[in-house]
């Protein structure tokens, strides 16, 4: 076709085309563009040998730090770096890989509400029921607005249990027993304590506060009754808010619960190897938060999941970044008391012995540049004052992208918002 193409456009100028030059067909998986280029750096390379050494002069042997550090083209230095090690609550970027990959950002649990027996004058004339389904955000501004939704359903007591199903937890309580007490507490705002009030007021002016009276105990079953009808079910906030407040908190409670909503610690591996592109043998979790030290992610791993996450999010207008606490951003949870650079996200971690930290920077000259620091030790504070002092060099070596400076700060999430209690009663 194009030797036709050359010849009539010759013809066509009344001149003879030159020979046109044969070029081998090469098959799209050996196209060089399709490797990554190893383009060295050696500010980069002296950087992290300065940081080594520096850990080593105040007494950490070099052989249980470990550090991954790349662009989406390029290796930009490592140690160690396919090496799994305690990584801490750097497992709570497999929990939310796996998160993604399961529900996307979107997603919703739901807690239904459910009846047996008749309202009769404000008076449940039965149980009331909740089914719960994994929400890991259920606090006590949700049941405030829970109760006043069944008040407005005209339920102001009920006669006889509150039976607690399935997976619902509240206020980051696991046992369902007592996330249950607590839920017939938040109900009836007659007997609130002084916590109670003060998470109320953090709701908008002239929130109604709740009234129901549960004349009976708190009952855990493991099946709602045939007989039993819904009255509404409580939507969470999505996916990608509960994974914010996961990560900027670091919180275990929740990031156990999601994990075990994806299926455990097992399939949050899996998937998150998967997803990463590493040998499975470089995310060894026995657990969805971090707890322990045997959890095991390399370095390599720990980017390899960011930028899974990133490719994840590719077609969405979130970002890494929407996931995970910000330097010059956030100012509570893990980050509050970092001296991070400015536009960098990060996940840290910290057991007794071990402080890791992950992240991206967003940089001019090779775009986003993933890292992965994992430390072990017995000084923790120690540690991340090194590294908020590489990340620094990092930041000072490369120009920071402007749309990072200034950052505005982050929305804080609308607990309690009465739009996500939904009237199904049948």
């Amino acid at each position: 076709m194009l030797d036709l193409l050359a010849l009539t456009l010759g013809n066509l100028l009344g001149k003879t085309p030159p020979p046109i030059e044969v070029v081998p067909v090469v098959a799209w998986q050996e196209a060089k563009v399709f490797d990554v280029p190893t383009q060295s750096d050696p500010v980069v390379e002296s950087i992290i040998a300065d940081y080594l050494q520096r850990l080593s002069s105040l007494g950490f042997s070099s052989n249980r730090q470990a550090i991954w550090l790349q662009s989406d083209w390029a290796y930009l230095g490592d140690h160690q770096a396919k090496t799994p090690l305690s990584a801490a609550s750097l497992t709570k970027i497999a929990t939310s890989l796996a998160a993604l990959e399961t529900w996307g950002t979107g997603h919703r649990f739901e807690t239904e509400f459910l009846k047996v027996g008749t309202v009769e004058n404000g008076v449940l004339k039965g149980d009331l029921i909740v089914k719960g389904s994994g929400d890991p955000l259920f606090v006590w501004e949700e049941a405030i607005a829970v109760g006043n939704k069944l008040n407005e359903l005209g339920i102001k007591q009920v006669s006889g249990n509150l039976i607690i199903v399935d997976n619902f937890a509240m206020n980051f309580k696991s046992d369902r027993q007592k996330s249950g007490q607590l839920l017939q507490l938040a109900f009836n705002s007659s007997r609130w304590t002084p916590l109670i009030k003060k998470q109320y007021q953090t709701l908008p002016p002239n929130t109604p506060k709740p009234q129901i009276t549960i004349q009976g105990t708190v009952k855990v079953e493991n099946n709602v009754p045939e007989t039993a009808q819904r009255l509404l079910k409580h939507q969470s906030l999505t996916m990608a808010e509960l994974l914010k407040q996961m990560n900027i908190y670091s919180n275990n409670v929740m990031s156990e619960m999601i994990a075990d909503s994806v299926g455990g610690a097992a399939v949050v591996s899996e998937v998150a190897a998967k997803a990463a592109k590493v040998d499975s043998h470089e995310i060894q979790l026995i657990n969805g938060s971090g707890l322990g030290v045997e959890n095991r992610i390399s370095p390599r791993a720990s980017v390899g999941m960011l930028i899974a996450m990133e490719e994840k999010l590719q077609d969405n207008p979130l970002n890494v970044a929407d996931l995970f606490p910000m330097g010059g951003r956030d100012k509570t949870g893990t980050v509050q008391w970092r001296n991070l650079p400015d536009g960098v996200a990060v996940k840290t971690g910290t057991l007794a012995q071990v402080s890791a930290l992950a992240g991206v920077i967003p940089t001019k000259e090779r775009g986003p540049v993933w890292f992965a620091i994992i430390n072990h030790g017995p000084n923790i504070d120690r540690f991340r004052v090194e590294q908020d002092r590489f990340l620094q060099r990092l930041a000072n070596h490369w120009n920071l992208t402007p749309v990072v400076s200034p950052v505005k700060a982050t929305q804080p999430v609308k607990l309690g918002d009465p739009k996500r209690n939904i009237q199904t009663e049948s």
